[in-house]
């Protein structure tokens, strides 16, 4: 007689989310308005507290990017991921 096994894994909690990827999420809420003014954010790193982030295309050179990373990025980020105290574009 056979007696079926349960996979090593199996009842295993998956693993919470990386920091990253928590800050990655809460950016992907407010990218579909960066990208339709032509611009894209990317996640560098997170250190000590403050998330990196790349701004690209239109928000790279725009005069508005500061009230972009401040007012949208960093509000919701700092909201999402409460370990995350600011974010600084790099």
């Amino acid at each position: 007689m056979r007696v079926a096994r349960e996979p090593a894994n199996a009842g295993a909690v998956s693993a919470e989310p990386t920091i990253e990827e928590r800050v990655n999420a809460a950016i992907d809420k407010v990218r579909p308005g960066i990208l339709m003014d032509g611009g894209e954010v990317w996640l560098i790193k997170v250190e000590d507290g403050t998330a990196f982030v790349q701004m690209l295309g239109a928000c790279g050179g725009c005069a508005a990017a500061n009230v972009t990373l401040k007012g949208a990025i960093e509000t919701v980020v700092c909201a999402d991921v409460p370990e995350i105290r600011e974010v600084v574009q790099i």
